[in-house]
């Protein structure tokens, strides 16, 4: 949505639309988020930009399953930056390699990087692991009739 919004908005206003369309999507409750866009609506960004108020709404319905789930999912599920982080790594230990004979040693050097995901180096602490604990936790507390912890 906020790729949407400053699609529409001229570059140099960027840094000032950001703050005022986060306090939407980081509104703890749906009816916060309905406040805060009647707020963006009736203030000078929203006059300003009409369309990008046209775009929140039209995809209102699609946003707000969104701000039922904890702050911690909300995070991890914000943006496919993390699965697309796991996807270029997996690619990278598989074309490093060339070809495979066989494709057991494929599925070996896979599991082997996702393992290296998992448990990063020590200097790799703030790795992309690091910050699905949180989310995981809540993810078993949110869908614990799906999710199984063995």
């Amino acid at each position: 949505m906020i790729r949407a919004s400053l699609r529409l908005a001229a570059k140099q206003h960027h840094a000032k639309l950001i703050p005022e369309l986060k306090a939407i999507y980081t509104a703890p409750t749906e009816q916060a988020a309905e406040q805060a866009l009647a707020d963006f609506t009736a203030s000078e960004w929203g006059q300003r930009y009409p369309a990008i108020v046209r775009t929140w709404q039209s995809a209102w319905s699609e946003f707000t399953p969104y701000l039922a789930f904890p702050p911690e999912i909300r995070k991890v599920v914000y943006s496919t930056n993390l699965i697309e982080s796991i996807n270029a790594r997996l690619r990278k230990v598989t074309r490093n390699r060339g070809h495979f004979p066989s494709e057991q040693a494929a599925l070996k050097v896979l599991y082997l990087a996702v393992r290296e995901l998992i448990n990063p180096k020590g200097r790799d602490i703030n790795h992309v692991a690091a910050h699905w604990k949180k989310a995981l936790n809540q993810f078993s507390l949110f869908f614990e009739d799906r999710l199984n912890a063995r």
